[in-house]
C-alpha cells in the first residue's frame, strides 16, 4: 500500500470517526497493527487532526461568533450563549491538565490491539448504559458549571485508546440529563479547544524532533479528513435523534470481539 493512498485512507478514517462516537485514535491504529501498514508517524497526526479541527471550526463559525462576542458583552441578549462558552472553557481544563501530564506516556504510543479492543467494548457499553438511563430533558442551556467540570473529567477518558472523545462527552452528557443532539453538540464544540490542545502538543514534539510537515501525504491526510469531518458532523447532528446509540455500540462491540480475534 503506497503512503499517498494510505494518507487517503486514513485522512477518511479521521474525518469520519472523529466525531462519531466510535474513537478515532483506534481506527487511525488499526491499519498498522492488525495490516501492517506503515505509520505515517506525527507529521501525519498534526495534518489530519488540523483538517478536522478546521472542518469544525467552519462548521460552528457563526456559534462561535455569537460565543465570543457573548464573553465581551455583559447584555442579558447573550446570557444564554455566555453560559455555553464559560462552560466550554471549564470542560476543557482537566485533558489540559492531563495532556501535560501524561504527555510522556502519551507520546510512546504505547498500544496493543487488545487495550483497544477492551476499552471499545467497555466504553461503548457505557455510552448504552447513560442513553437508555437519561432522562433527556436537558437542554445545553442547562449546564452548569459544576456538570461542565464533570464532562471535563469524564473526557479525560479519551486519552485511552479505543475509548473515544466524542463517545465519553456524549456519555457524560447524558448521564447528566442532555437529550441526544445537545449532547453532540456539546462534544463536538469542545472538540474545538481539545483538538487545538493536541495539536500544540504535536507541533511542539515535531518542532523537537525536526519532523518534515510538509509533504504530500501530509496535504492528503489534511484535505481528506477536513472534507469527510464537515460532512460527518452536518449528517450527524441531523440524524442522530433518529438514529441513536445503538447502532454504534454494535458496531464498536463487534469490533472489539474482531481485534480480539484477530
Amino acid at each position: 500500500m503506497s503512503d499517498i493512498f494510505l494518507s487517503l485512507i486514513l485522512g477518511l478514517i479521521q474525518g469520519l470517526t472523529e466525531f462519531l462516537p466510535i474513537s478515532s485514535s483506534a481506527h487511525l491504529l488499526i491499519p498498522s497493527l492488525v495490516f501492517g501498514a506503515n505509520d505515517l508517524g506525527l507529521g501525519f497526526d498534526i495534518a489530519v487532526h488540523a483538517g478536522t479541527l478546521c472542518a469544525v471550526i467552519y462548521f460552528f463559525k457563526n456559534d462561535l461568533k455569537v460565543y465570543a462576542l457573548s464573553i465581551f458583552n455583559s447584555s442579558n441578549r447573550y446570557q444564554n450563549e455566555r453560559r455555553v462558552a464559560i462552560n466550554l472553557l471549564i470542560a476543557t481544563i482537566p485533558i489540559v491538565f492531563a495532556g501535560i501530564l501524561f504527555n510522556d506516556l502519551i507520546s510512546q504510543r504505547l498500544v496493543t490491539k487488545e487495550l483497544i479492543a477492551w476499552s471499545n467494548i467497555f466504553f461503548a457499553s457505557l455510552l448504552l448504559l447513560s442513553f437508555y438511563l437519561s432522562k433527556k430533558n436537558k437542554d445545553i442551556f442547562h449546564l452548569s458549571i459544576l456538570m461542565s467540570l464533570f464532562i471535563g473529567c469524564v473526557q479525560v477518558f479519551a486519552l485511552i485508546p479505543g475509548a473515544s472523545r466524542s463517545g465519553v462527552v456524549i456519555m457524560a452528557c447524558l448521564f447528566l440529563g442532555l437529550n441526544l443532539k445537545d449532547s453532540s453538540r456539546f462534544a463536538f464544540l469542545l472538540a474545538i479547544p481539545t483538538i487545538l490542545g493536541a495539536l500544540i502538543f504535536l507541533v511542539a514534539d515535531s518542532i523537537a524532533t525536526n519532523l518534515d510537515i510538509f509533504n504530500a501525504q501530509l496535504f492528503v491526510g489534511f484535505i481528506t479528513s477536513a472534507l469527510v469531518a464537515f460532512f460527518t458532523i452536518k449528517y450527524f447532528l441531523q440524524f442522530v435523534e433518529l438514529i441513536g446509540m445503538i447502532p454504534f455500540f454494535v458496531y464498536r462491540i463487534f469490533l472489539g470481539l474482531l481485534l480480539i480475534i484477530l
